[in-house]
């Protein structure tokens, strides 16, 4: 059976890997049909993920077809199309047992510390599995990726009479910022490119945002000039840039609260007198837990979260080492890239 694995650093090629056998019990043997393309499979890419591991099968963002269940199986059947919650957690350890599975104390996500779905056929663990009889494989896909950003949100638990300051109008931005809408919260979102920006506008309907020209005084002046004065509520940084993340403090005002959504390999920085004095929280996200998975799912099949306009880009898996390298380019206007596997 033919897999992609990403060897080292820039350096994909395709390997014979043997079928799985039957699942063991608890387990389900899938179908890989759709597998979405994000930030972690890129910075993995480039060497620059400090959790990834050379060499792997990439692939987290996942729709599949059930083809097998093991013994004791009863969430999921033969023939149900899922979304697969890609944390695979020990749930022995005090923070599985406290419910925090999203940080299990010794996590594996697929793709990136364990291999993934860049192959026909793999085994999960069934409870892992989130099921629709609605969502296509695509929309299935999805899923991982508004978890992120829902869970991000979550994180900071944004009010309606607060604003959401979103810097990063990648697909992990474009999560938080899915979210932070459904809270009810204003949303304001700055970015470097402009043609994110114009994604955020027409795509998401969100009317106010930031062209950042990297001048840290000029964007905090431009925010609070479209806010009366007043920073932000919560501060979403999903950038995953250190220069950005040791800044994004700045925006934030009294009582409210950072989230650093995006991971990067280098020392973050801040004056701690400012934090202090407005008595910021800083929080970390990481994951998303199987509640969220769960609520996605139910509002995609409501119609109130449109994935039309996410996938920008498809391969099949035959020509995504070579594609791979252009969805980099901000200028081909990458928004979701979907591998086509089987």
């Amino acid at each position: 059976m033919k897999a992609i694995q990403l060897e080292q650093p820039k350096h994909f090629r395709v390997i014979e890997v043997p079928e799985p056998g039957k699942p063991e019990p608890g387990e389900a043997l899938v179908r890989v049909v759709r597998v979405g393309i994000c930030g972690t499979d890129y910075s993995g890419y480039l060497g620059k993920m400090p959790f990834f591991s050379y060499p792997r099968i990439p692939g987290h963002e996942l729709g599949v077809e059930v083809v097998v269940v093991g013994e004791g199986v009863t969430n999921v059947k033969p023939g149900d199309k899922a979304a697969v919650e890609p944390y695979i957690n020990c749930q022995r350890c005090y923070s599985c047992t406290r419910g925090h599975t999203n940080c299990c104390e010794n996590h594996l996500t697929l793709g990136v510390h364990c291999d993934g779905g860049l192959r026909r056929l793999f085994t999960v663990p069934a409870r892992k599995l989130h099921v629709s009889t609605k969502l296509t494989f695509e929309q299935l896909a999805l899923v991982e990726t508004l978890g992120i950003g829902q869970h991000a949100i979550n994180r900071a638990n944004p009010r309606t009479d607060e604003t959401v300051f979103v810097i990063g109008a990648g697909p992990i931005g474009l999560a938080s910022i899915e979210f932070a809408k459904h809270a009810g919260a204003r949303v304001i979102v700055m970015d470097l490119l402009p043609q994110r920006l114009k994604f955020v506008r027409e795509k998401m309907g969100v009317s106010e945002t930031i062209h950042s020209k990297g001048v840290l005084a000029d964007d905090v002046k431009t925010f609070t000039d479209m806010t009366g004065g007043k920073l932000g509520n919560v501060v979403v940084d999903a950038t995953g840039s250190a220069k950005s993340m040791n800044v994004a403090y700045n925006f934030v005002g009294f009582a409210g609260r950072l989230v650093w959504v995006g991971i990067t390999q280098d020392e973050l920085h801040f004056t701690q007198p400012l934090m202090h004095r407005r008595e910021m929280t800083f929080l970390a996200s990481r994951n998303a837990l199987a509640h969220e998975f769960t609520r996605i799912i139910q509002l995609i099949e409501d119609g109130k979260l449109d994935t039309q306009p996410w996938i920008t880009h498809r391969a099949p898996m035959d020509a995504m080492i070579s594609a791979f390298p252009t969805w980099l380019k901000p200028e081909t206007g990458v928004v979701k890239a979907m591998v086509e596997v089987s």
